[in-house]
């Protein structure tokens, strides 16, 4: 799984770039709507929306803009209504993608999805014939150089971190999703800033794919469905050389 993760690292980083562009925003608001919508407008009592709303302030979206997002999810101002849809296929070396996205018309965002995969190498299937190798976790990037493993271990385990691995310059640390809170909290009282920290899709295996060709076309295939308006997140089961992250990441 090292390559999955330093391909989530690398997702971290041209997040940030995003939000720069203000690219990001578009995303996080539509979150922030529908988690208001599902779960009502108080961050304290929808756990969602709380996430949601750190989100959105990790990527500088300004306040007024989450209020604004929140009210709409609400009903109180008047908004685009949004459906969730779940994606599932498999992209180039038989690896597993899951696609979450927030769409005003479902049939327009499924069809111009299966026109991304099948333009790079991938084809859709049935729905479960990929979420089954998925699980939600409580995950979050903290860099190595503010603490070392044992450091981590000793103040995470008791606040419900399942596993901690180091990938590269950063550690990535999963818990139950119940549990996410209570790791953020035990890193903030310790003075240790996150780079990320979400709840996310993981996967226990991983397909190898070391065909380079296979690879690229792959990586371009995550890059362009991530970039797609309607998606919010995308999931794959690979393990990729590190050298082929880091030739995609430099050359994108």
């Amino acid at each position: 799984m090292s390559g999955h993760s330093k391909w989530a690292g690398i997702k971290h980083k041209k997040a940030v770039v995003d939000a720069q562009r203000g690219k990001a925003f578009s995303k996080v608001v539509r979150e922030i709507t529908q988690a208001a919508k599902l779960g009502g407008g108080s961050p304290d009592a929808n756990p969602r929306l709380r996430l949601a709303i750190s989100k959105a302030r990790d990527v500088n979206l300004p306040k007024d803009k989450i209020e604004q997002a929140i009210k709409k999810g609400t009903g109180e101002l008047p908004g685009v209504a949004y459906e969730e849809m779940v994606i599932e296929g498999y992209g180039p070396g038989g690896v597993a993608i899951l696609v979450q996205a927030l769409s005003d018309n479902k049939n327009r965002t499924a069809a111009e999805l299966r026109n991304l995969f099948a333009k790079h190498g991938g084809n859709l299937a049935g729905a479960g014939s990929v979420s089954w190798q998925f699980q939600k976790k409580g995950v979050v990037l903290v860099s190595a150089t503010l603490a070392d493993e044992d450091r981590l271990v000793s103040l995470l385990l008791d606040a419900g971190a399942e596993d901690i691995k180091r990938d590269g310059d950063s550690f990535t640390i999963t818990s139950d999703p119940h549990d996410l809170e209570r790791v953020k909290e035990t890193l903030s009282k310790n003075n240790l800033a996150w780079e990320s920290a979400d709840l996310a899709l993981v996967t226990s295996s991983a397909v190898r794919v070391d065909d380079p060709h296979q690879a690229r076309q792959l990586l371009t295939l995550l890059d362009v469905l991530e970039d797609h308006d309607d998606v919010q997140r995308v999931y794959a089961n690979f393990d990729i050389p590190d050298a082929i992250l880091a030739e995609h990441a430099a050359a994108n």
